[in-house]
């Protein structure tokens, strides 16, 4: 990834043009919650989230992921202010399915109907202060494919009214990403939960078969993978890895989870090698593993932010490199 041609890549088949690095909105949405159970990153500071936004775009990165209900709908508001004026150089990626109470901040039940989704994509495109979406995903994971499906005559009337410009399915699930994508023809992409250290392989086959771009959440495995915890750390309350839902494998209770603390120093050597941070060795590995992959690092910091953009200069790893890695995770 050293010349401008291999930095940026088409977005599946939608003719959309990304950066390969995008930036993950979850945590600069801040808090919100269900019931007592906190699922923001705490506390955060708009006014370097802006920062950060703004650095991303001056280094080149241009896809930028939300959802609505990150902060209960304040991802989106605090992205629209860091991108005014710079609108048409980012790609705004958000999703839908999520119900939420935007002044509590609380989050209610899933809605995958047809009449939720025209909703939603409204609410957006308000909080977004934008005129169109480019990227809009579904956000249950687990929705049933008949429930799904029902929701791709909305989609295609979006892009026909040219509200959204293409579409896909945050989940993994490869059926799911399957039947989406035979149904869907302005469907592009799937994002799907992906580090060197685990995650949903089974999807990508999928991408290759329908031409779907593949954007990759959780690529620094929530953090861990940055490097700055060890098996003293302990998460604060207020931080969904602090109480750690029943999907949250990378930590246990606000810890990191021995096991992969364990697989990070047996690739270490591998990562950081070239000058890599670990954080940037494990972006590499995702380029080298599939050319398909955005991977959407979450940056709170204008220094999070440069760190990761630092990885496109280093490009993905070598084929060996690639091998190495995937014999000491016994995946070779």
């Amino acid at each position: 990834m050293t010349n401008d041609a291999s930095v940026t890549r088409p977005l599946g088949r939608s003719g959309i043009e990304v950066s390969a690095l995008g930036i993950g909105c979850w945590a600069i949405g801040g808090p919100f919650w269900a019931g007592d159970q906190p699922f923001g990153w705490g506390e955060v500071d708009d006014d370097e989230s802006i920062r950060a936004i703004r650095r991303a775009l001056d280094l080149g990165v241009t896809f930028f992921d939300t959802a609505n209900v990150y902060g209960a709908g304040h991802s989106e508001v605090v992205l629209a202010e860091a991108l005014a004026g710079h609108r048409d150089e980012a790609v705004i990626a958000t999703k839908f399915g999520s119900t939420f109470d935007e002044s509590t901040r609380q989050v209610g039940p899933n809605d995958g109907s047809p009449e939720g989704l025209k909703r939603a994509v409204r609410e957006s495109l308000r909080r977004l202060n934008t005129d169109r979406i480019d990227l809009y995903q579904l956000h249950i994971n687990d929705l049933p494919i008949p429930q799904a499906l029902d929701l791709i005559p909305v989609l295609e009337d979006l892009v026909d009214q040219g509200l959204i410009r293409a579409y896909g399915w945050s989940t993994d699930f490869p059926e799911r990403a399957t039947a989406f994508a035979e149904a869907g023809v302005h469907c592009t992409a799937i994002q799907a939960d992906l580090s060197v250290l685990r995650g949903s392989f089974a999807v990508l086959p999928v991408a290759d078969r329908f031409d779907l771009g593949v954007i990759i959440r959780g690529p620094l495995a929530m953090g861990l993978l940055s490097g700055k915890y060890t098996a003293d750390s302990k998460l604060p309350a207020d931080d969904v890895r602090g109480w750690t839902p029943e999907w949250m494998t990378y930590f246990a209770d606000g810890r990191p989870t021995p096991e992969f603390l364990d697989r990070i120093a047996a690739i270490r050597e591998v990562l950081t090698s070239g000058g890599r941070t670990l954080a940037q060795g494990a972006l590499a590995w995702l380029w080298a593993y599939s050319p398909r992959t955005v991977p959407i690092p979450g940056c709170r910091t204008v220094a999070q932010v440069e760190e990761n953009a630092g990885a496109l200069a280093h490009g993905p790893l070598t084929g060996s490199q690639l091998a190495e890695v995937e014999k000491l995770m016994d995946r070779a």
